[in-house]
């Protein structure tokens, strides 16, 4: 009987616990849709019209289908979806758009990766913030280079040097977070890194991705270069020369 009335009890206070978890998390979205729908005016027109287009599908879908009526009620759940999707990529789009350019930036995007990817961060860096951050995956290795292109050409090609060393066949890609078109390293913009990633080809299997990270994170790095950089984009109006003079000290 005790037993019976504990379980019972912890039954109840798991529920009330992914209860009062779902409200907070509604009561976070519902505060992020205030924010993004101030600076964004595109945004409830836009979450409006997806809901109110699929709705009008499906219940045209339904007419034609011999007055399935059911389809309404089905189209305004699929906007619903379609308009949280919406939501989503523009407040994808508004924090990308204020983190480009920012010493840091990169770093962040690639923390945003999902399992399956190994990331080291400024494997080498300048004290002007230009940092060369490691990634692991099924494609190989990546070298993501962010800050000035010219700083990072040879910053990136003697880290390729090194890591080549370790990884004998496994293929090297290059990358540095830019607009420049045909750039050589290829330049991508920020909010499109992640998803470059994944368009490389799947070279080597996941048990050699632990593998090559174990190795490659053995490698000695100069002390102090991963203290240098920020670990995500830095506010407006920061004050990097101060930033700068201080990795300037610890270098």
């Amino acid at each position: 009987m005790a037993k019976s009335e504990v379980s019972k009890a912890d039954k109840k206070a798991a529920r009330a616990a992914r209860r009062q978890a779902a409200k907070e998390q509604r009561g976070q979205m519902w505060q992020a849709l205030k924010i993004q729908s101030k600076q964004d005016k595109l945004l409830w027109p836009l979450m409006i019209g997806a809901v109110v287009l699929s709705a009008a599908v499906f219940f045209l879908l339904g007419m034609l289908w011999g007055g399935q009526w059911w389809m309404l009620p089905l189209g305004v759940l699929v906007g619903v979806m379609l308009a949280m999707l919406v939501f989503t990529r523009r407040v994808q789009n508004t924090v990308y758009a204020r983190a480009e350019g920012q010493p840091g930036a990169a770093a962040w995007a690639l923390d945003q990766l999902r399992s399956g990817w190994r990331v080291s961060q400024a494997v080498a860096a300048t004290t002007n913030f230009d940092a060369v951050h490691r990634v692991v995956g099924r494609c190989g290795i990546v070298l993501v280079g962010e800050g000035q292109p010219h700083r990072l050409k040879p910053l990136m090609t003697q880290e390729k040097k090194k890591v080549a060393r370790i990884v004998g066949d496994t293929p090297i890609y290059e990358l540095i977070v830019g607009e420049e078109e045909g750039a050589s390293p290829e330049q991508v913009p920020l909010r499109k890194l992640t998803r470059r990633l994944t368009r490389y080809p799947m070279n080597i299997n996941r048990a050699k991705v632990d593998a090559l990270d174990g190795r490659l994170r053995a490698l000695s790095t100069k002390t102090g270069i991963q203290n240098q950089m920020p670990k995500g984009p830095l506010p407006q109006g920061a004050k990097v020369r101060n930033m700068q003079r201080s990795a300037r000290r610890r270098s």
